[in-house]
């Protein structure tokens, strides 16, 4: 099996830590950040500002995804051109449709033209990936974050889809696809594999690569050591 090191996915942490993000821009191995509304509402993130110019202010190389807020077309513009203007390294996320399922198409398609950086999320689906390719407007950089995770949730296989989307944006090299909301480990070589261009990857998710290519034969022993041990210390008779 491949080595982390041999992967040709790039691996960006997925966050709202600031103090972790800025750390983690010194691991070779991440090459880029995303956030999200919900993630910095469970870090407790009280001036979203405030946040994304403390995390640009030390990352100013590499590229930092956040979130429009809005669910009305004209004020996600608004919003989406404001963010971008915090850096240069800022890709600017909008959701491929608002909550009444409306499609974000138009405001793509806009805002791409006039060379903003942007990250479509929350993609589901083949249908909206073809729809966000079109509406890529020129050659400004984009990313396309389809949501693996959630979709193997409803027990479809995601990788066909992602194999797919990655064929279906390869004549347009300025757009990279992206595997979202990883579940595990070998999410990240099933990415590399369907030739995405990015994962995010967890804290959770990093700690757990120095198991890769573990022997199987150890890392079970290891585990009944756990079991053994744990049970001893708990102190449980029968």
């Amino acid at each position: 099996m491949k080595s982390v090191a041999d992967l040709r996915v790039k691996l960006f942490a997925d966050g709202a830590d600031a103090a972790s993000m800025i750390r983690l821009a010194a691991n070779p191995l991440i090459r880029g950040f995303t956030t999200n509304p919900s993630l910095m509402r469970k870090a407790g993130i009280a001036g979203y500002e405030g946040f994304a110019r403390q995390v640009l202010c030390a990352i100013r190389d590499a590229p930092v995804s956040f979130e429009v807020l809005s669910d009305d077309f004209k004020e996600m513009e608004r919003q989406a051109r404001k963010i971008a203007a915090w850096g240069a390294n800022v890709y600017v996320k909008i959701p491929v449709t608002n909550t009444s399922g409306a499609s974000s198409a138009g405001l793509v398609r806009r805002l791409s033209g006039d060379g903003l950086k942007l990250n479509v999320t929350a993609v589901m689906s083949l249908d909206q990936a073809r729809k966000v390719n079109e509406a890529l407007a020129g050659d400004a950089p984009a990313i396309v974050s389809i949501f693996a995770g959630r979709i193997a949730d409803t027990g479809r296989d995601p990788a066909p889809i992602m194999s797919a989307a990655a064929e279906m944006l390869a004549p347009r090299p300025h757009i990279e696809l992206l595997w979202a909301s990883p579940r595990e480990v070998l999410n990240i070589f099933q990415a590399d594999a369907a030739g995405c261009h990015i994962i995010t990857v967890t804290n959770d998710l990093l700690a757990k690569l120095s198991t890769v290519g573990k022997d199987l034969d150890e890392f079970s022993r290891e585990t009944v050591r756990m079991f053994y041990e744990d049970g001893r210390e708990s102190g449980y008779e029968l």
